[in-house]
């Protein structure tokens, strides 16, 4: 009977430990060994890790990019006895770029870039438009003003072609390399559409 009362007792005691044991589990769960808490911390970072320095050049470039052609729109749109067509593509500009620009501030920010300076080094590089030329656009009017907008936004274009073609090679950020291909295709286009344009003047 001893013997029983023993056994009994160890079995209790037995299940108690394993029922404590599975309801401690969801509390020891976030105590992972340093590897395993390493693993996790990469999987939840692993967008931001998976960006390099190409991606971090193109985000960073690209949205001043997208600013200064936002700029130019905006000038010619303000200006009378502009084209219809040539102020609907300066609309669509801006329409399109607006939405680029606030995802690659995202990215910035998830980066720690959102600090980041603007690059004078792309003032006259990448199809950026100097200074005097923006200013000359701003006084221009009529024929002239869409004359010269549609050769700046040419170039710029170029510019920023050449720029996603870099992303597209040397880029690691999935949605970067992404949205790269798309300012190939889209801004190819209205290459095209902005020299059938300036020809018709």
């Amino acid at each position: 009977m001893k013997t029983q009362t023993l056994f009994f007792s160890a079995l209790t005691l037995s299940a108690m430990l394993i029922l404590s044991g599975c309801a401690g589990d969801p509390q020891e769960a976030p105590a992972q060994s340093p590897a395993a808490s390493a693993s996790h911390s990469g999987h939840s970072m692993s967008q931001s890790v998976s960006a390099n320095d190409a991606d971090m050049a193109f985000a960073s470039g690209m949205k001043m990019h997208h600013e200064q052609a936002i700029e130019m729109s905006d000038i010619v749109l303000e200006k009378e006895s502009i084209p219809e067509d040539i102020a609907a593509l300066a609309t669509r500009i801006k329409v399109a770029q607006s939405p680029e620009i606030e995802r690659m501030d995202r990215w910035l920010a998830d980066w720690g870039m959102s600090d980041l300076m603007d690059h004078p080094s792309m003032e006259h590089g990448d199809g950026m438009v100097p200074k005097d030329e923006i200013k000359a656009l701003k006084e221009a009017s009529g024929k002239e003003a869409a004359k010269l907008f549609l050769e700046q936004m040419i170039t710029h274009h170029e510019g920023a072609v050449d720029m996603a073609e870099t992303e597209i090679n040397e880029g690691s950020y999935p949605a970067a390399i992404d949205l790269s291909k798309d300012i190939v295709k889209s801004q190819n286009e209205e290459i095209q559409e902005m020299k059938q344009l300036l020809a018709a003047l």
